[in-house]
């Protein structure tokens, strides 16, 4: 070998431990207050949108939580009318079972009155012609939400707007 080449050594490059300052920091990771602060603009946004959609939903559910009570609570009259052999016998105990607040459980958001069409001074006594009305309480959320009624012929009312159809689910 060449006295050039024998001299010659050579020398494996060593691997840099630390970085630098300035290396560093262009390998941080994060995000800026200002990127922050448009995702809670957004979130913002899209709450303010939802929020009131969701609002009637909730009341819309509850109207059809109360509606399908009043319907079973019609059918209950029926049922016992046919047991019992007459409105009268079964009308104390109809309205002591359900003449109350509903739901039954949870916040109690009607009040459920069922009446003779027309009323029959002084005990109301069913006759083969009654109503069921369901008032919202005062106070709760669903309160201008408006009186639902259900008649013995099946008639649906709400809001004075009445039928056999979807009155009860329509949005006024």
């Amino acid at each position: 070998m060449s006295a050039y080449m024998s001299s010659y050594t050579m020398q494996p490059k060593q691997p840099k431990l630390a970085f630098t300052a300035r290396q560093f920091s262009s390998h941080q990771r994060g995000f800026t207050l200002i990127e922050v602060m448009i995702v809670v603009a957004i979130i913002g946004v899209l709450a303010a949108i939802a929020y009131p959609s969701y609002q009637q939903y909730v009341i819309k559910t509850k109207r059809t939580d109360m509606m399908s009570d009043m319907q079973n609570i019609a059918s209950e009259i029926e049922s016992r009318k046919l047991a019992q052999g007459s409105y009268s016998v079964i009308s104390a105990g109809v309205k002591t079972d359900f003449a109350i607040a509903y739901p039954r459980q949870g916040t109690q958001l009607y009040d459920v009155t069922i009446n003779p069409i027309p009323l029959t001074p002084p005990d109301n006594t069913l006759t083969s012609k009654w109503i069921i009305t369901a008032t919202p309480k005062a106070n709760s959320q669903i309160i201008n939400d408006g009186i639902l009624t259900l008649n013995y012929q099946g008639i649906k009312c709400r809001r004075n707007v009445c039928g056999t159809g979807d009155e009860w689910t329509k949005y006024y």
